[in-house]
């Protein structure tokens, strides 16, 4: 009976039974108000047991993807992958865009204040926005993303017209193509209209035997053709009916250079002046720019009818403006004749130039301030240039040494491609209405289309046959 009646005890170390405070308690009202030790560490929750899963509505995130280095909760950011970066960088910006700059390593942080702001270099280093396109640069490092192949170039004219008395001289402009497909060829004393829908040609006039035909150039619209003589007169030709509708005098020499504006034609002579007639008034011309101190061999106005730019053999470009008969901007960087002169139809204010024989370089200027925003060495004398309207690209003919034809990309200047099969200077060069089509001229007396620039719709690389066979024929 004393043992039946005795006080459960519980088998555990005198150390945990002191912290526990297992002292025996009397029995009585003591006993009935408190619970037995036993009891208590019955109610005390048990711990699951490491082998059972158990589940519960907590959500604990996944810390791999959280930034936790914008805090300076890590010493240093985890390598990302760039491939993907580096392709979509392609793919946006182009094989040619320049690969961003590639930041150094943090600072440790010390750690002193747990949620510390700092700057996030990672995402700025791997972000195929990093790279910012730069209009004014020159070349630069390539990005190291995959290239796309480089758009093929048909290397031979798919057309060549024999021109007969086309003549060798640098300083004339004797070839152009209209915005209604009509190509005009001084050969001598006379104007052909060479037709390019299908090839019809036409003889537009002829000067006699004491004049000869120097520049001619298409009005806008490319109703009317203006030809420069000689004798120094500019006459205006009506191509619909062969019929001469003006013709006007002021420069004491040949007339070598035309360029229209909207309503404005401007001449330029070796007289050493430049002239501007406007056909809708009846004296022969409203004002005359004086800056030259040579022949004027190059002229151009602006897209937006604002500035016209004039290259001449005293080695100078010229930028003018309608509000003043002096020059705005004088440019002397150039060591040879400047013919060569052309304004891009992608950004406004970007002019290129291009030098003679012992310049041999093509520059490009902001005419906003004047500052010369790179230069190009080509290795002989730049004798045209022409943008592409289609692309970012442009196109320049050479003559001493190689009489070649270049492709350029632009603004990395990389070459596209290299054209060859003149066999004198490239002196004259016009481009199709369409954007994709080149016609060039030089002393060798031929005529040579090339169709070297992709449609303003695609990218696809241009076909070597298309409008023409290959083919040679007379323009005259």
């Amino acid at each position: 009976m004393a043992a039946a009646d005795a006080k459960p005890r519980l088998n555990v170390p005198p150390s945990m039974a002191a912290a526990l405070r297992l002292d025996p308690v009397g029995a009585g009202a003591g006993a009935s108000s408190s619970p037995s030790p036993s009891r208590r560490l019955a109610d005390t929750p048990k711990t699951p047991s490491p082998s059972k899963t158990t589940y519960s509505d907590r959500f604990i995130p996944c810390r791999s993807s959280s930034r936790l280095h914008n805090f300076a909760l890590l010493d240093s950011p985890s390598k990302d992958d760039t491939t993907y970066s580096r392709l979509l960088r392609a793919e946006l910006f182009g094989p040619d865009s320049p690969r961003p700059a590639t930041p150094g390593p943090a600072p440790a942080s010390p750690n002193t204040n747990l949620f510390r702001f700092k700057k996030d270099h990672s995402s700025a280093a791997t972000s195929p926005f990093a790279a910012q396109h730069d209009c004014t640069a020159g070349s630069g490092e390539t990005a190291a993303s995959p290239q796309k192949p480089p758009r093929k170039v048909p290397k031979t004219p798919h057309k060549v017209l024999d021109a007969p008395s086309l003549q060798d001289d640098f300083y004339l402009n004797l070839v152009d193509w209209s915005s209604q497909n009509m190509l005009a060829v001084g050969l001598g004393t006379c104007v052909y209209l060479w037709s390019a829908s299908n090839s019809k040609v036409t003889k537009l006039c002829d000067l006699g035997p004491r004049d000869s035909v120097c520049a001619v150039h298409w009005s806008r619209e490319g109703s009317y053709l203006a030809i420069g003589t000689g004798l120094g007169d500019v006459q205006i030709w009506d191509s619909s009916r062969c019929k001469r509708i003006r013709n006007m005098g002021g420069h004491q020499t040949r007339t070598g250079v035309l360029a229209w504006s909207s309503c404005i034609l401007s001449s330029g002579s070796r007289d050493k002046n430049i002239l501007q007639h406007d056909i809708r008034v009846p004296s022969d011309y409203v004002s005359i720019f004086s800056g030259h101190r040579s022949e004027v061999c190059g002229l151009k106005w602006s897209h937006d009818d604002r500035e016209l730019a004039s290259g001449g053999n005293d080695n100078q470009l010229l930028v003018w403006n309608q509000r003043s008969q002096q020059p705005v901007l004088r440019l002397t960087e150039h060591t040879a004749a400047v013919k060569a002169i052309a304004w891009s139809p992608h950004q406004q204010g970007l002019l290129a130039s291009g030098g003679g024989t012992a310049d041999r370089c093509i520059r490009f200027w902001n005419t906003a301030n004047g500052n010369v925003l790179n230069s190009i060495d080509t290795g002989s004398q730049v004798c045209n240039l022409a943008w592409c309207k289609n692309v970012n690209e442009l196109v320049s003919t050479h003559g001493y040494s190689q009489n070649q034809i270049m492709v350029w990309k632009y603004p990395s200047m990389s070459k596209v491609a290299t054209l060859t099969g003149h066999t004198m200077r490239v002196l004259y060069l016009a481009s199709s209405p369409d954007g994709q089509t080149i016609v060039t001229g030089a002393g060798d007396e031929t005529l040579r289309f090339w169709n070297i620039f992709p449609s303003v719709k695609t990218q696809t690389p241009v076909r070597d046959i298309g409008l023409w066979s290959f083919s040679r024929s007379h323009i005259r």
